[in-house]
């Protein structure tokens, strides 16, 4: 690793045999021995050479080392001296600083104590003359020249905090407290003096003096300020309490409007006559419309209580938008900064919304509620920002928000009596398929209607009257789906309510069943797409007024209820869909399973019955796809679900017609298979824009139609030799059931023998069930199948026909 090398001779596992060998691979090489054995001889000789010269160089080594390390121990020794003398010589100089230096410190130790106390002396002088001055101008009330003073000699008094133990000191900060107290009730004095409260008239004005007063007003207690303030709005709204007592008729809400307008000009008339007089930061025109507003809201409340019976809803509505207008006014006009003096605080920030249509609530009450699927990829507005005086005086109005809920609570009543009215006497749509299936118009007009009452009662209170407002939406939310949507839902002929009279006396079984027109159709579609616009703006809504809702109150708004109502009417319209046009194909299936299927002697085209449902197909299908063009996915589930009760009954008819001839069968299997191929069709079926079928729908006809093709080809093969039959049908079907073996045995027309040993043969060769798993075949044979109850039923009506 130190000498890496590529001679063999270096290597560690060096084999001299494989190395001899290299050298006289052949015996012809033998001839050159002498010469290799020569360069081996002077490369042993140059070995030796190297190795003597390195071991005499070695000699004197131990000899120049030691004569090393003395020399550096001499070197140290005479280091460490010269260290020595550094340290000595810089201790002399540190001593010889300390002695310079001593004096120059005693020195500033005394130029700062001489600095403390020639600006302490300074203080004090200020201070005695500050209070002199300030007692000789309070007397003579020259306040502009005392709020400058007075500042400074706090101030100044605030150096000699740690000095009050001396008795000059404490008596110069005794006579500054009684000069500010003295202070205080002069200016209180003056004020009282100026603006008297009693009476209404206002003998005094605003002046210079006055003006002064507040600057000191500043620098005094702040129970000063407030007490100035309080006073002073107290004298300025004494008039409107006079002008608008309980007994008074301007007092009602009929004329609230008069109470906002007298503020507003007392505002006015404030801000020309004493504008000036108090500080800006004072905010006094804030606080006289605050404190209006308290004494407005306390007032109106009392008034509202007493004559509670004539509250209409028209009135309190009116007195509401007033008073939010004038809320809104006053924040245009003021920042609400003195609000934190006040009961009324600053309503905090919800979180921010999920909702998917953000808007501005300020033009939203005529707007409607738009339902796109491209809302969601816009941008959300930003919020606009609340208003600190939101419910300073509307709050007096929610304890009678009652008589609007119960008044929304009655025209939404009218309004869903008037969409049964407008629906019996308009009728239903007229098929238009160029519309797709249009929403019913009465749907929008609900939604508009609750967005409007939401945004106005939001505006009047975000508490209990919101959770009051949404008991009623989910009320009417139900009504509609029933009265509207529900009830006006076709009614099929052929319901459960047991046997009528036309039924039982039908020439034949198997006719023609009534089926809905062109305008039941549409109807159903329309009521189907209206109510998965109400379910889609019903969650909309709810998250609308989770939004508008209190937080602590977010919980209590649930409208998952009427989501699965509307999701109830959009299954039951799907189910009158598929019902009407299996129905459609019944008489079909029925002529299939009556004809004679051991005559057939050839096999020709596709069968009448399978003409007769396609026709079928194709009369309704595309009327029902457009009119869910809207509602796409609707349309796939109308196809899911008809594929899965069309399948097995057809199944079912297939199990009937038997006996069957081998080309009565390979008819039959032909007609399947054009079935099949109409069934993946289905969705695009009559249409110019070919789609795919969804992956969901073409698996169950695949599975369900490919059933049929193997009972059909079951049927096709010979039963002899018996075990071949019976381990065809289980790798064919994978069915265990004995049922279903003994009806295909029947459609091969074999005899009863011949079905036994069959049967007995069919129960050997079953898999054994996995253990807890009972058998199936019992389970079948336990249940009455539905051709049997069917042909109970047919009995039933046949002897009813010859009793009749």
């Amino acid at each position: 690793q130190v000498f890496p090398s590529q001679d063999p001779l270096d290597r560690a596992d060096f084999n001299a045999v494989e190395y001899i060998n290299t050298l006289f691979p052949t015996e012809q090489s033998l001839a050159n021995i002498d010469e290799v054995v020569n360069k081996i001889r002077l490369k042993i000789r140059r070995l030796d050479d190297n190795i003597r010269t390195v071991v005499r160089g070695q000699t004197n080594v131990g000899q120049d080392g030691r004569q090393a390390l003395e020399e550096a121990q001499k070197a140290i020794q005479q280091l460490f001296g010269k260290i020595k003398d550094i340290k000595d010589k810089a201790e002399k100089s540190e001593q010889m600083v300390k002695e310079i230096t001593r004096d120059i410190k005693q020195l500033d130790h005394a130029k700062r104590h001489l600095t403390t106390s020639i600006t302490t002396l300074n203080h004090l002088h200020m201070l005695a003359g500050g209070v002199d001055s300030l007692e000789a101008m309070t007397r003579r009330r020259q306040y502009g020249e005392v709020a400058n003073l007075l500042q400074g000699v706090v101030n100044v008094l605030e150096h000699f905090n740690k000095y009050m133990g001396i008795p000059q000191i404490r008596q110069l900060s005794e006579r500054v407290k009684a000069a500010q107290n003295e202070l205080g009730q002069q200016i209180l004095a003056d004020f009282e003096e100026a603006f008297p409260s009693q009476g209404t008239k206002r003998p005094g004005g605003p002046s210079n003096v006055l003006r002064d007063a507040c600057l000191v007003a500043n620098v005094l207690d702040p129970r000063i300020k407030q007490e100035i303030i309080k006073k002073f709005i107290k004298q300025h709204l004494s008039e409107y309490l006079v002008l608008f007592q309980e007994n008074q008729d301007v007092a009602w809400l009929d004329k609230i409007d008069r109470r906002y307008a007298w503020i507003k000009r007392q505002l006015v008339d404030y801000e020309e006559k004493y504008g000036r007089m108090f500080p800006q930061e004072w905010c006094m025109t804030e606080r006289i419309a605050v404190e209006f507003c308290h004494v407005t809201r306390a007032e109106l409340a009392k008034i509202m209580r007493t004559r509670a019976k004539e509250i209409e809803v028209k009135l309190l509505l009116f007195a509401i938008q007033r008073t939010t207008n004038f809320e809104g006014l006053l924040a245009k006009r003021f920042s609400g900064c003195t609000l934190a003096d006040g009961t009324v605080k600053k309503p905090e920030v919800p979180p921010p919304s999920t909702n998917p249509f953000l808007e501005d609530e300020t033009g939203t009450e005529t707007d409607e509620i738009v339902i796109e699927k491209s809302d969601t990829d816009k941008p959300k507005k930003p919020k606009v920002p609340d208003n600190p005086f939101h419910g300073i005086v509307s709050k007096c109005f929610e304890p009678h928000l009652y008589v609007y809920i119960e008044s929304q609570d009655k025209n939404l009543s009218e309004l869903i009596d008037r969409f049964v009215a407008d629906f019996k006497a308009q009728g239903p749509p007229k098929p238009n398929v160029d519309e797709g299936g249009a929403v019913l118009p009465s749907c929008a007009d609900l939604f508009v209607y609750y967005k409007k009452c939401m945004v106005q009662c939001s505006q009047l209170s975000t508490g209990e009257p919101m959770i009051a407002l949404t008991t009623i939406f989910q009320k009417y939310l139900r009504e509609y789906a029933w009265k509207i949507l529900s009830g006006n839902l076709p009614k099929t002929t052929s319901s459960s309510s047991g046997l009528t009279i036309t039924s039982l006396l039908k020439e034949k079984e198997g006719s023609e069943v009534a089926k809905f027109t062109l305008e039941e159709l549409c109807l159903i579609c329309s009521i189907l797409s209206t109510a998965e616009y109400c379910l889609a703006t019903t969650q909309q809504l709810e998250e609308k007024l989770k939004e508008k809702v209190d937080a602590s109150l977010m919980e209590r708004i649930n409208l998952t209820g009427e989501t699965d109502t509307f999701s109830i009417v959009i299954s039951n319209s799907i189910q009158l869909l598929v019902q009407d046009l299996d129905a459609a194909c019944d008489p079909a299936l029925t002529a299939m399973s009556k004809m004679q299927w051991q005559n057939v002697e050839h096999v020709g085209d596709q069968s009448p019955y399978v003409t007769s449902v396609i026709l079928h197909i194709k009369q309704n299908v595309p009327i029902i796809r457009d009119n869910l063009a809207s509602t796409r996915k609707y349309f796939t589930q109308f196809c899911i679900k008809f594929a899965n009760s069309f399948i097995p009954k057809f199944i079912n008819h297939l199990f009937k017609c038997k006996p069957i001839s081998m080309v009565g069968a390979e008819q039959l299997l032909l007609d399947t298979h054009s079935l099949k191929m109409v069934l993946l069709d289905l969705p695009s079926i009559g249409s110019q824009v070919v789609r795919k079928a969804p992956a969901s729908y073409t698996r169950i006809v695949v599975k369900g139609m490919t059933r049929a093709e193997m009972i059909l080809k079951v049927v096709m093969a010979p039963h002899e030799p018996p075990v071949v039959f019976v381990d065809n049908y289980i790798k064919l079907l994978a069915d265990c059931s004995t049922d279903t073996f003994q009806k295909i045995l029947d459609m091969k027309g074999l005899k009863r023998s011949e079905q036994s040993s069959m049967l007995d043969l069919f129960r050997q060769r079953l898999p054994a069930p996995p253990s807890g798993v009972e058998n199936t075949g019992s389970l079948s044979l336990s249940t009455p199948t539905p051709e049997q109850e069917s042909s109970r039923i047919r009995k039933l009506e046949k002897l009813i026909k010859k009793r009749l």
